[in-house]
């Protein structure tokens, strides 16, 4: 009997398996970024000078050196770096320490938890990011809060954004060297060099000025009721989301973010109009806006796409200047407040969130890459 041959797999069964695989890969890779990124901003957040800075901040400023190094040898903050960080992780047993005071402290106390009560393990892994020196409550309830606020911004800023950029590089690259790619670039290119807090001043300038811009002419016209056509301030923004406080900010990230997309994508299409297979179909009749929409089009999003997933980690770390220059308090906000008051606690919690966006948002990326360009597979 004549032996048969094995049929060789499906295309997409390799696909697929090869695809699981490169997720596991890049999965194993992340948690290894992950741990070495917190550790860096841990042994940073953890120098001796930011310790005094939190010690003199809680106990008293007026404190001497001496009694600034008792108070952090009481709260276990001279312990060697490798056993905090394994502490705050949740892979070390929170070291229990008798204060100067009489009071047990450990990392999971909280005032309404004493140290007794507190579990042996209380890190990153067991859902612990600490407690806030700055708002005083769980570090979690506050990067929630403030996460939430500035994810209803960064949605507003890609749905603006996306459509926005993508429609000027398109309609840049569809004619190369033409008036309208001229223009086009141009504007592009002066969007993505003026940076946001630039853009926010002259958006407030020119539009939530009582005294300059166009906001007096449209009250002596009487076509706006209140003083200024929009609000400088997005303070109220965060109780109710309206046209005239909202507008601006997302105005701000708007225009900084959308250049280098709509670069990008000028870019791509003016590439793949000048591709073999688009000649082809201009040699065979087709019209300008068929070739435009079912062959060019697809093929100049797989770079643009890539672009456009980066920008959410973008929005996510690059909103504080724009949320303190429109006192909107949001992540970045509290990054600032986190920052300057030496909050350790809620400083490692937004690095750890930043962190697994940036991580995840390659991941997409990468993902999608391969899906939305045939030719390439994942060995």
């Amino acid at each position: 009997m004549q032996a048969v041959a094995p049929s060789p797999p499906r295309p997409a069964l390799i696909f697929g398996v090869a695809m699981r695989h490169f997720i596991l890969r890049r999965l194993a890779v992340m948690l290894l970024t992950a741990a070495c990124l917190t550790f860096v901003v841990f042994f940073l957040t953890n120098l001796m000078p930011n310790l005094e800075k939190l010690a003199k901040t809680e106990a008293n400023a007026r404190m001497s050196d001496a009694e600034v190094l008792s108070w952090l040898t009481e709260r276990g903050y001279t312990q060697d770096i490798f056993t905090k960080y394994g502490e705050w992780l949740g892979v070390v047993p929170s070291s229990r320490v008798n204060g100067g005071d009489g009071e047990l402290y450990t990392r999971c106390a909280r005032p309404e938890r004493t140290a007794e009560v507190a579990p042996h393990y209380c890190g990153v892994l067991q859902g612990e990011f600490g407690f806030s020196t700055v708002f005083k409550e769980e570090v979690s309830t506050v990067i929630a809060k403030r996460l939430g606020t500035t994810g209803y911004l960064m949605l507003a800023v890609l749905c603006v954004m996306v459509p926005l950029s993508l429609l000027i590089g398109v309609l840049a690259g569809m004619r190369e060297g033409s008036l309208a790619d001229r223009l086009l670039s141009t504007f592009a290119i002066i969007t993505t060099s003026t940076p946001e807090y630039v853009s926010a001043v002259l958006l407030i300038s020119f539009f939530a000025s009582k005294n300059a811009g166009i906001s007096p002419v449209l009250v002596e016209w009487g076509m706006i009721e209140g003083p200024t056509l929009f609000k400088a301030s997005a303070a109220t923004a965060m109780k109710g989301i309206t046209f005239a406080n909202f507008t601006l900010p997302v105005l701000a990230l708007t225009f900084y973010g959308m250049g280098y997309i709509a670069r990008m994508t000028r870019a791509s299409m003016t590439e793949v109009m000048t591709a073999q297979y688009i000649r082809t179909a201009r040699l065979k009749g087709a019209s300008f806006r068929a070739i435009v929409l079912k062959h060019a089009l697809r093929n100049a999003m797989i770079t643009p796409f890539t672009v456009i997933m980066l920008q959410i980690p973008w929005l996510l770390t690059g909103v504080v200047i724009v949320e303190t220059i429109f006192n909107y308090k949001g992540f970045g906000w509290a990054l600032v407040q986190a920052a300057g008051n030496n909050d350790i606690e809620l400083l490692m919690g937004i690095s750890v969130v930043a962190v697994i966006v940036v991580l995840l948002t390659q991941l997409i990326s990468d993902i999608g890459y391969v899906f939305l360009n045939p030719r390439i597979r994942v060995n």
